[in-house]
């Protein structure tokens, strides 16, 4: 793949290490702009907000390749954000445990020097969870990781105990499809 500047529009570490994986240098610079939902589809959800991240970002750039990624926890169809509090991180848990659903991220390529060439595209793993006691839950609650991750988990951290098993790309789940962003990115190196 030849050289191309690439800009993660992110503040999330595990995209920043995810990223890294590819082996390509890139530089991070975070969106500010507000980010606005019209979709209730939460598949449709991530490729527009990976969109508007990037776009933000590539509104501040002359040249390279902006990457906007974003990820949403779904249960029976319904998005599942970042825990407000600890009761909020309970109903989560409790809901999540003992059964599966699904975990999506939305990715955007925006080549900021021609903003007519972009691509948008998601991935979708679904991930199944041990049940749970009521023990079980309140331990992990207490802890500072679910605060900050859509659905309250991070399958990367101390709740992987509780995972039985994926059904997709592990790396969708963490943040960044690896994969499939390395495949969009040759295609899309090709044409810019």
């Amino acid at each position: 793949m030849k050289q191309l500047r690439l800009v993660l529009a992110s503040k999330s570490p595990r995209r920043k290490e995810l990223l890294q994986l590819l082996g390509l240098p890139f530089e991070v610079i975070v969106s500010e702009e507000e980010e606005i939902i019209t979709s209730t589809n939460p598949a449709k959800v991530t490729e527009e907000l990976a969109c508007q991240k990037a776009a933000a970002v590539a509104d501040l750039l002359d040249h390279g390749i902006v990457i906007g990624a974003d990820t949403v926890v779904a249960a029976d169809g319904k998005i599942l954000g970042k825990p407000k509090d600890r009761a909020d991180a309970r109903a989560m848990i409790t809901m999540l445990q003992a059964r599966s659903h699904m975990v999506y991220t939305g990715v955007c390529l925006v080549d900021s020097a021609d903003r007519g060439h972009s691509l948008c595209f998601h991935t979708g793993t679904k991930v199944n969870v041990a049940p749970m006691t009521e023990e079980e839950v309140e331990e992990y609650i207490r802890t500072e990781e679910p605060y900050d991750k859509a659905g309250g988990y991070g399958i990367q951290g101390l709740f992987a105990k509780y995972i039985e098993g994926v059904e997709g790309d592990y790396f969708t789940v963490v943040g960044l499809p690896v994969h499939a962003l390395y495949e969009a990115l040759k295609d899309f190196a090709k044409r810019t």
